[in-house]
């Protein structure tokens, strides 16, 4: 990418990351992981009264986009936030800012 020059693929990986960031369950879910540090599926259907393929569901689209990180323990798969990557989100946003 030359200077100055937009670069459309990127800006639209990153609308697409933005909008699976931006629906309701899924800030939900990062702020909950943020007081708990980690935290099982069950748990986290139940707190926010989804069905748990849901809670599942939105699990695994923050663990694909690398906010969450997962552990399995029996049964159960715990999860908690990758915070590096957390951080990024949080610099990218602020540098949209200074536009």
């Amino acid at each position: 990418m030359k200077n100055g020059e937009i670069n459309i693929e990127k800006l639209e990986s990153v609308a697409i990351r933005f909008r699976s960031l931006a629906h309701p369950i899924r800030i939900t879910i990062i702020e909950m992981l943020k007081e708990k540090e980690e935290m099982n599926v069950t748990a986290i259907y139940k707190i926010l009264d989804i069905a748990q393929p849901a809670a599942s569901h939105h699990l695994n689209m923050l663990k694909n986009m690398g906010i969450l990180a997962s552990r399995r323990a029996g049964k159960k798969t715990y999860y908690s936030l990758k915070q590096i990557s957390l951080d990024r989100i949080l610099k990218c946003v602020d540098k949209c800012n200074d536009f």
